[in-house]
């Protein structure tokens, strides 16, 4: 009798999978068995690539005569720590009662990669394979998934992209990281005072030490230039509030050289002479010059991905990127939330056609039940399909990370943290059934002795959908953010009925000190951002959604990366702030690489790979076309440094930089 075999990630994927085909099976070494059906699966990798010596004995030795190392054939092997479960999954994959193999590694390029290598080391051959592509860990959509499989060969370009991206990381490794290290590794060593270490690189670790320390340097250079603002104190019936001064047109300073900016002066001297000047001859009026009152909507925002999930967690519960993927995967392999290692922060037309599955099973969340009801109530789904958060064009493997409405025991059996981690999740989700939050927003221009004050005041008017996810500024909506100034309702309500020509009564004037600020260092939150747009940190989160284009690493790999360059001891990461900041041996790295192959640096340039690994993916270029080019690249790149003899002005660098880490500098150079 043929059977079909079901090949997961790891074994507890392939413990759902068994249970949503209800399949009554007796417990085998390494795999279950029924009647007609098989389930295995790996464990993570069983197979990587070769190191240099496996090719040649003579390569395991570093030395500037064997780089570039580019073999045309490359070699892999079965990981020893899991050599057993390799054995025993090629021998499934090859037995004679076997005809059709389901392939259910995680749906994404390097679970493809995990499969193909597998498959590739067992010579499988003569066998119908088709591809599981699933979005969450649930019954139905495990079994939609099975009923849809495609055959294996539909995702080809994606396997081959998975290749290409392996084969480029480890080229760039092997060829970079030694020729830096025989190149500058005993420079550096022999600058902190310590044991000789190899200098690593990476196709996207480089590029992300670059970022960090190039930040620590504009702060460091930054120099603080002082401002004076003028700022006039108003009374309306009883209620205070604030006007700022700006030298407008018809202003004594209009244009005038004295200005830091229209609303700040170079000195003290001059912002306090104009204070005096007004306050000469009191009680001093402001009539009203000008009122502009309009309505301001805030949308909800769009879904999560994993960049902005990070990001969020980050600020919120001060979790590395590292630990939001730890638990966010958690939540997905409970079956509480959908695939976590996405770009998308839409849904797909599929999934909003059946939302209200999702929006039904969170009735029962104690946190957040009464808005589900509410939403299926008034039907507020219905319209989901005509709005912005559904879009399939911005989707290339999975959409937004949602709860699936399921799985809620299974909240018992988690952190707190992971709990905080769901809500967020959950309320992020249910707002985009609730109409904008409605602030009402005035502008007041003040004139008093011929000089021009301005107040601008916002007011919540309707909470739409900060109902669900707390108001800005309140606990429950914590932000960082700036907002214009929020009078009570009373003054408000005063403020509303104010008229051009009215007359204000002014109390004072005071004059209040501001300085510039430095760039803001990088949080684990801000760095995922900014890989996930070419390095570039914007911080409106409408506009990251606007611009999104390749990004640095992928949503699976970033906070890996990141936590690689912390474990080598590139960077630091203040657990509490979540702030990163270089370390000595980061920053002489960045120097090395800076003035050897500067491009590793070019966020672009790293984007631009990453994008040519998309593009291998939708078949748009060939593996060929990909090869050649990296290639080409490394070759050129490590024959130029290979002539480069620039030591001695590296040296100089490094000197420049040591003074700020004076304590650890002298320590290492004791011990």
């Amino acid at each position: 009798m043929s059977k079909s075999l079901f090949i997961a990630e790891k074994p507890s994927v392939a413990q759902e999978f068994a249970k949503a085909l209800k399949l009554n099976t007796s417990r085998k070494d390494g795999y279950l068995e029924s009647e007609n059906t098989i389930v295995t699966w790996c464990v993570g990798h069983l197979v990587t690539m070769s190191y240099p010596e496996a090719y040649d004995p003579a390569l395991k030795r570093w030395s500037l005569d064997t780089l570039p190392f580019l073999p045309e054939d490359f070699k892999y092997e079965v990981i020893p720590s899991v050599k057993k479960q390799f054995d025993i999954v090629s021998g499934l994959l090859n037995r004679k009662d076997v005809e059709t193999i389901y392939v259910c590694t995680d749906s994404g390029r390097e679970g493809e990669y995990i499969y193909r290598l597998v498959a590739m080391m067992a010579g499988v051959k003569d066998k119908e394979q088709k591809r599981v592509w699933i979005d969450s860990q649930t019954e139905e959509e495990i079994i939609r998934g099975i009923r849809e499989a495609k055959s294996l060969s539909e995702y080809d370009n994606l396997s081959a992209s998975a290749y290409l991206r392996a084969k480029e990381d480890y080229l760039m490794g092997i060829n970079f990281s030694r020729l830096l290290s025989l190149k500058y590794g005993n420079a550096v060593s022999n600058y902190l005072g310590s044991r000789y270490q190899a200098i690593s690189v990476g196709r996207v670790m480089t590029c992300v030490l670059g970022m960090v320390v190039r930040r620590e340097r504009e702060i460091r250079e930054f120099v603080k230039t002082p401002f004076y603002r003028v700022l006039g104190k108003f009374e309306l019936q009883g209620h205070s509030f604030e006007g700022e001064w700006r030298a407008t047109q018809g202003s004594r300073y209009f244009q005038s050289p004295l200005l830091y900016k229209e609303n700040g002066f170079k000195k003290k001297e001059t912002a306090k002479e104009l204070a005096e000047l007004l306050s000469a001859n009191p009680p001093l009026q402001a009539v009203v010059e000008k009122i502009e009152r309009k309505k301001e909507n805030k949308n909800p925002p769009l879904l999560f991905n994993l960049a902005e999930l990070q990001n969020e967690c980050s600020r919120l519960f001060k979790l590395s990127p590292d630990e939001t993927l730890k638990i966010v995967q958690e939540l997905y392999e409970k079956k509480l939330v959908t695939y976590p290692r996405t770009d998308a922060r839409v849904l797909s037309t599929a999934v909003a056609k059946e939302i209200q599955k999702n929006i039904g099973g969170l009735r029962s969340f104690v946190h957040v039940g009464a808005y589900a009801e509410e939403i299926l109530a008034g039907q507020m789904y219905k319209n989901l399909l005509k709005t912005r958060y559904v879009n399939d064009s911005q989707i290339t493997d999975h959409y937004a990370i949602i709860p699936t409405g399921q799985g809620l025991l299974a909240l018992q059996a988690v952190s707190g943290t992971a709990r905080q981690v769901y809500d967020l999740i959950v309320r992020r989700f249910l707002s985009i059934f609730y109409p904008p939050a409605v602030y009402q927003k005035m502008m007041l221009e003040l004139e008093v002795g011929g000089e021009h004050f301005f107040s601008n005041f916002k007011i919540l008017a309707e909470e739409g959908f900060y109902k669900v996810t707390g108001i800005p500024g309140t606990k429950k909506g914590k932000t960082d953010e700036e907002e214009e100034s929020v009078p009570d309702s009373e003054l408000f309500d005063r403020l509303q009925k104010l008229k051009k020509g009215d007359l204000v009564l002014a109390e004072d004037f005071e004059i209040r000190e501001g300085e510039t600020s430095p760039p803001k260092r990088y949080n684990s939150g801000s760095m995922i951002l900014a890989m996930e747009n070419a390095g570039q940190l914007i911080e409106d989160e409408e506009l990251r959604a606007q611009i999104k284009g390749s990004g640095i690493g992928t949503s699976a790999t970033r906070a890996e990366i990141l936590k690689k360059l912390i474990h080598i001891k590139y960077l630091t990461l203040n657990k509490k702030t979540q702030v990163i900041t270089p370390t000595l041996m980061g920053e002489l790295i960045y120097d090395a690489v800076n003035h050897s192959i500067r491009s590793l640096l070019n966020p672009e340039l790293t984007a631009s790979w990453e994008k040519g690994l998309t593009l291998v993916a939708n078949g748009e270029i060939t593996s060929e076309e990909y090869m050649q080019k990296l290639e080409q690249f490394i070759a050129g790149r490590t024959n130029g440094v290979i002539g480069l003899n620039n030591q001695y002005q590296l040296k100089a660098c490094y000197d420049k930089v040591s003074p700020y880490y004076k304590t650890t500098y002298q320590t290492s150079k004791k011990s």
